[in-house]
């Protein structure tokens, strides 16, 4: 899945069928990638 923030800050994240991201790497993914805090995220993907 692509992200993209509207100050033009970008990542993306696996979205494989059937598998879960671990847990760690999505808060990794989340705080150091999209430098969002869980409650902007979750936000976003609703």
């Amino acid at each position: 899945m692509f992200f993209e923030h509207s100050d033009g800050r970008t990542t993306v994240i696996p979205n494989h069928p059937g598998e879960e991201i671990d847990r760690g790497l999505l808060n990794k993914i989340v705080k150091h990638d999209l430098k969002m805090d869980r409650d902007e995220f979750l936000k976003a993907v609703k």
